[in-house]
């Protein structure tokens, strides 16, 4: 079996790197990270249950469930109730979506800078590589700990 440590230390290095970049973006735009994660995934425009969000963005249930609720008596979001289900979707009010341009205009431009500074010397392709090897990732995480394992 190959030996892949130093490639996975570099790789988990540079995501740490991301993270840390994002933390510290949302700590100079004055908001919390988690908040601001939630920002960016209401941002796109489609419905969305906190169980969802929680599932996609690795955010455990009960900060989702505060940002929401503060979000919510803030007038930034509403919680419509959808058919057949105990699930509410999330969505952004005007002034809701007037508060996330505040805060994600600037991350999106960054962002953008990085993503144009990136094509420049490396093939479109690693986005797709890089959400592969998450699902990968992820996979493996199942396969190898059990929910009993895991300390919340």
């Amino acid at each position: 079996m190959e030996n892949y440590r130093e490639q996975l230390r570099l790789l988990t290095q540079a995501m740490n790197q991301i993270d840390g970049l994002y933390y510290q973006a949302a700590r100079k735009l004055g908001v919390k990270d988690n908040t601001l994660a939630l920002l960016y995934a209401l941002d796109d425009g489609k419905p969305h249950s906190q169980k969802q969000i929680g599932e996609e963005w690795l955010i455990p249930k009960t900060t989702i469930n505060t940002i929401v609720r503060e979000m919510e008596t803030q007038g930034y979001l509403v919680l419509d109730e959808e058919n057949h289900t105990r699930e509410k979707t999330i969505r952004l009010t005007r002034e809701g979506k007037d508060y996330a341009s505040r805060y994600l205009n600037r991350l999106y431009e960054m962002e953008e800078q990085a993503m144009k500074d990136m094509l420049e010397n490396h093939a479109p392709d690693f986005v797709r590589d890089c959400t592969d090897f998450a699902l990968c990732l992820m996979r493996s995480f199942n396969r190898c700990f059990s929910d009993e394992e895991i300390v919340d």
